[in-house]
């Protein structure tokens, strides 16, 4: 039977594994979009499309587990846990993704990928706020260090990035394309406390279950906004002619297109995940402290020069992510010494 009371060590190994599939998914995905974008495709609605295209992937574990309660429960082993009410709510949300994967799909096609780095320098900053406003999370000397130094880190490698406008890019489009990154930043620096504000007030147990029954609905939700766009705008019609036109070839095109879905839905798993297991502001400072591999990635894949910026924001941005763990782990002692201090006083009380 799933539960949500964890042991502490179990919480951190699935926290790791959450980090690990959201690296995957905030690492890849820009890159996957770009390769697009380089390549010969030009849909937006398409690219947008493709970043939560891939949620039937959600169904896969959700019958692992369903089957795990049949074994443990017999036939009285629930469905599915979702609600009306967390199901309005995480459609709701899922539209709003839509909108904000059709910024960040907009804005990508006109930027380079370093300069996606002001996107997740502004999303930190953002998600800090919207989860000191929404969720009434705390900020320590040490998180407040962390969302500075990842902030003028990631900053940094936005504004100083040496990264000159991509060819065919007008300076009107280059500039839309950078407001378009921001309101995508801010969007989803708003999403991330929301999806913890579901958590908070679902009034019932929230189980691995659950959570992944969020996400897919969210995704859904998503994909169908961007669906309406793309039939709008013709884009399945364009495929078949764009698949032909694109540089790499017919068959590479649609293996870009299916592997792209594939890690955006990393990406979406990994940041409800850690939220899960964490908060959204650890979330935040993951995508964040990513945000240096995808620059080395970039590098490597698209020839983009390493400057000094860059190595800079390199290590502020490791240095972030030291303080933010250290923080937690001072944090973790703390209670622990609490503890048994409070287990005393409470046998005291009970003896007199």
């Amino acid at each position: 039977m799933e539960d949500k009371g964890l042991s502490t060590n179990m919480r951190r190994i699935l926290l790791v594994i959450n980090c690990l599939i959201l690296a995957v998914g905030i690492c890849g995905g820009p890159l996957m979009m770009r390769l697009y974008y380089v390549e010969g495709g030009s849909r937006v609605w398409l690219s947008s499309w493709l970043q939560t295209a891939g949620w039937p992937l959600t169904l896969i574990p959700l019958a692992i587990l369903y089957f795990y309660r049949r074994k443990v429960e017999g036939s009285n082993a629930k469905f599915y846990f979702i609600t009306p009410r967390i199901f309005i709510a995480s459609f709701v949300i899922g539209v709003v993704t839509g909108l904000d994967d059709f910024l960040y799909s907009w804005g990508g096609s006109k930027l380079p990928v370093s300069t996606s780095s002001l996107l997740l320098a502004a999303q930190l900053a953002f998600t800090s706020v919207g989860a000191f406003f929404i969720v009434k999370l705390k900020f320590t000397p040490y998180s407040i260090n962390t969302v500075i130094l990842l902030t003028v880190g990631a900053v940094l490698l936005g504004v100083r990035s040496n990264g000159d406008r991509p060819e065919g890019v007008t300076s009107k489009a280059y500039i839309l394309g950078f407001m378009m990154t921001l309101l995508a930043a801010a969007l989803y620096g708003v999403i991330l406390p929301c999806i913890e504000l579901i958590y908070l007030k679902a009034k019932q147990v929230i189980t691995a279950t659950l959570v992944l029954e969020i996400q897919m609905v969210m995704c859904f939700a998503a994909t169908a906004f961007c669906t309406v766009g793309m039939i709008a705008n013709n884009d399945f019609q364009a495929m078949s002619r764009e698949a032909k036109q694109f540089n790499l070839g017919e068959a590479r095109y649609y293996t870009v297109i299916v592997w792209t879905s594939i890690i955006w839905q990393c990406f979406f798993v990994g940041v409800i995940g850690v939220i899960y297991c964490s908060s959204s502001l650890m979330s935040g400072v993951m995508i964040a402290v990513l945000l240096p591999v995808t620059e080395v990635l970039a590098v490597v894949f698209f020839r983009e020069n390493f400057s000094g910026e860059k190595g800079l924001a390199l290590f502020l941005s490791l240095w972030g992510f030291v303080s933010y763990f250290y923080g937690e782990f001072r944090q973790t002692k703390k209670q622990k010494n609490k503890s048994p201090q409070i287990e005393m006083k409470t046998t005291h009380t009970e003896s007199v």
